[in-house]
Formats: C-alpha cells, sequence, structure tokens
C-alpha cells in the first residue's frame, strides 16, 4: 500500500509510491524517462541523477489506469544524486480527472 506523507504547508496531499511509476518528461530538447517517487494532485518528485535547475519548465506524461496524464510543470526543487520536486503549472481536465481518480484510489 503507498504511503501517505503530510505536511502543513502543503495544499495537496502526497502519496509515496514504493515501486516508483514512470514519467517520461521534457526540457527543450532533452528526453527522460524516469520514476515518479511521491505524487499528489499539485506535483510530483521524480527521481533522477541529474535533474535541471530550479525554474525549469517541463513537459510531462505518465499512464494512469484510464489512460494518459499531460501536463506542464515547472521544477520547484533540484536535488542532485536524488531527484526534482516539480509543481504542475497545466493540465487539461480530463487528464486532471484521471489523476484525481488515481489519488482517491490510493488514498482510501
Amino acid at each position: 500500500m503507498p504511503e501517505k506523507t503530510s505536511s502543513a504547508k502543503r495544499r495537496y496531499q502526497r502519496i509515496e509510491l514504493p515501486q516508483g511509476m514512470a514519467v517520461a518528461w521534457q526540457e527543450s530538447s532533452r528526453k527522460e524517462v524516469a520514476r515518479v517517487k511521491t505524487l499528489s494532485l499539485g506535483g510530483l518528485f521524480i527521481a533522477a541523477p541529474d535533474p535541471p535547475a530550479v525554474g525549469t519548465s517541463l513537459k510531462l506524461i505518465f499512464e494512469v489506469p484510464g489512460g494518459h496524464v499531460r501536463a506542464r510543470a515547472v521544477v520547484r526543487s533540484s536535488l542532485p544524486g536524488k531527484g526534482m520536486g516539480i509543481e504542475f503549472t497545466a493540465m487539461n481536465y480530463e487528464d486532471r480527472g484521471r489523476l484525481a481518480m488515481l489519488l482517491k484510489r490510493l488514498l482510501h
């Protein structure tokens, strides 16, 4: 079962994914596939040995039950050798609905 994490300053509850989940991300011409370590409606923590700098804009795509989620995001924390915390900045209504359904299922 995924582990729930919390923080008083967080807008959305995060879920740790011990097995990870694949996410494809793109920054300019750089394209990578990595593992999601934590997931929330507001963003992700992605394991990446050489993450982009804070403030970098990314395009993301990952698969959830019911389809794919495509989003635009910005790097909010960058930890070389570990990964990056990203915040979603744009996502269409259908993709957000699929992500919300996955989170609801994992949280209950």
